[in-house]
């Protein structure tokens, strides 16, 4: 059905008049008599009356209005929902527990009125290719290589590491522990995938501070994993310090900063240098805006720098 035939048709019904309605819509009075009457073709009835004071819907006509009306303002929201500052502005978090979906809270509640679509990818290179295809707006990622032409990138959040630990474990009564002083002790991550960006991260630090980073075992999620951890003597396992966990008391898990230096977590903000939705200059600007400093004495992997 042609859509301009239909919003021809209701602004006709509403003006009475052929000549009314053409002048609404910029067009001649012949260009909405052959709209009207190819659309009556093609439902196969008459939807006005004419009459010496103008046009009068018929029976038919009374019927198809309302419908013509939702068919336009079906138009109007499907239109609406691509149309850049209209629709939701699609951002990658990894994980909804993690820093980068804090941040975005963040953002959500200092610019209430921005509509947020919150995705969550599986890695940095599926991410990067999203981004550069306009699948999605921008995305939240530790940045390994380089980026592809036209994709632009700005570090906005270095996330200190905590040991998490049971309260049976060596070091669950230490206010704060060294990465020398974790050398011989066995940290369990299972949910480290080989050639992910958190693999690189976890194996540079490992190679800096000759740590013991285990990764073998299922992975089952974090539930099981805190289970595992909360009951053990020897098993610790690193989280970054924005990320939220929920353990029941009984656990008696312990979050134990690490610090001379500080492992850091580099997260940067990527996206797409000629994506126009105004929304992302308003992200961009919120993550970058003054008063967000650097830790100071941290360490991160030699390609955190790019």
């Amino acid at each position: 059905m042609d859509l301009n035939a239909v919003r021809t048709f209701v602004a006709a019904a509403d003006a009475g008049q052929f000549q009314q309605a053409a002048a609404e819509l910029s067009i001649s009075q012949q260009a909405v008599s052959k709209r009207i009457a190819a659309l009556e073709r093609d439902l196969g009835v008459h939807l006005f009356t004419r009459t010496p004071r103008g046009a009068r819907l018929t029976i038919d006509g009374q019927a198809f209005l309302p419908h013509a009306r939702e068919l336009l303002g079906a138009e109007e929201r499907a239109a609406a929902s691509v149309r850049p500052g209209r629709r939701a502005l699609r951002v990658d978090v990894i994980g909804r527990g993690l820093a980068p979906a804090a941040l975005l809270r963040d953002f959500h509640r200092t610019h209430p009125g921005i509509a947020l679509d919150v995705v969550t990818l599986f890695d940095a290179d599926t991410a990067i290719t999203a981004v550069h295809a306009g699948t999605i707006d921008a995305s939240f990622r530790a940045l390994t290589r380089d980026l592809p032409a036209g994709v632009e990138a700005v570090r906005v959040l270095d996330e200190p590491l905590q040991l998490l630990t049971g309260p049976r474990h060596p070091l669950a009564a230490a206010r704060a522990v060294a990465p020398a002083d974790l050398a011989g002790h066995r940290i369990w991550m299972p949910g480290i995938i080989t050639g992910t960006e958190w693999a690189a991260y976890y194996d540079d630090l490992a190679a800096a501070f000759g740590l013991t980073i285990d990764r073998v075992g299922p992975e089952f999620g974090t539930e099981p994993l805190l289970d595992v951890v909360a009951g053990s003597p020897s098993l610790a396992t690193f989280v970054g310090d924005q990320t939220r966990l929920l353990w029941p008391d009984a656990y008696g898990l312990r979050r134990i900063p690490v610090q001379s230096p500080t492992p850091a977590y580099p997260h940067s903000l990527i996206w797409q240098a000629d994506n126009p939705h105004p929304a992302l200059t308003t992200l961009r600007a919120h993550l970058t805006r003054p008063g967000r400093s650097r830790l100071a004495d941290t360490w991160t992997p030699p390609w955190a720098a790019r």
